[in-house]
């Protein structure tokens, strides 16, 4: 059975690319998006079709006055695959993308089709252990004592799951909402790097937070 990684792998030479400025999509991060434009209906449309393979990419700065052209993609983005999809009557669409790995964007294809398609290059994460894992898995622990429990009960499992540079994307696509930080946290390759990186951001987090207080009488 042909597994997500060597679906992204398969598809790396015209992978199809919808630039989103206002979000950014993580390995094994699932993310709902309402497909409106036309151009990118026909991308859905196509991926659907096939392998339900499409990346998710940020513009460069300086994109606001060029979007409905083909403004530069910042080179890292995330490839991943449409897990669920409801079709509307008028052509729009609602899906799930699900991330797989990051890309990096190496050249766009010819302008042949409404959407953009690039070759790009997977970096699936190398395996990796180190106490950078039990650092930032503490911090996720720390953090869940200050954030509402049904928060708290999302992430910890998937904190304790979770290993190497997967740990610090779920922990990061769970609490950092700033689009430019989460960009840069995306462009680290590096795990022993982005494991600190995110376990700085969690911290950061924890010391402007207040312990939730217990509900109920104490014993």
């Amino acid at each position: 059975m042909t597994t997500a990684l060597e679906r992204i792998e398969s598809t790396s030479q015209a992978l199809k690319v919808f630039p989103l400025p206002s979000a950014v999509l993580f390995p094994q991060a699932v993310l709902p998006l309402h497909i409106f434009e036309p151009r990118y209906r026909a991308l859905v449309k196509a991926a659907l079709a096939g392998d339900k393979v499409m990346a998710l990419a940020q513009l460069e700065a300086g994109w606001e006055g060029q979007y409905n052209e083909r403004p530069p993609m910042q080179p890292m983005a995330c490839a991943g695959l449409i897990i669920w999809h409801e079709e509307l009557p008028d052509g729009r669409y609602n899906i799930l993308l699900q991330g797989v790995c990051r890309v990096r964007l190496l050249g766009e294809l010819s302008a042949d089709k409404p959407y953009r398609e690039v070759r790009a290059q997977p970096l699936p994460d190398a395996p990796f252990h180190g106490p950078e894992e039990e650092r930032l898995r503490q911090a996720v622990f720390d953090l869940a004592g200050r954030v509402p429990a049904s928060f708290a009960e999302n992430l910890l499992p998937l904190a304790a799951r979770a290993q190497g540079g997967l740990l610090a994307d779920v922990v990061a696509a769970a609490v950092v909402p700033e689009p430019e930080r989460r960009q840069e946290l995306l462009c680290e390759v590096d795990v022993r790097a982005r494991l600190t990186a995110v376990m700085q951001d969690v911290g950061e987090l924890v010391a402007r937070l207040s312990p939730v207080k217990p509900v109920g009488p104490l014993n």
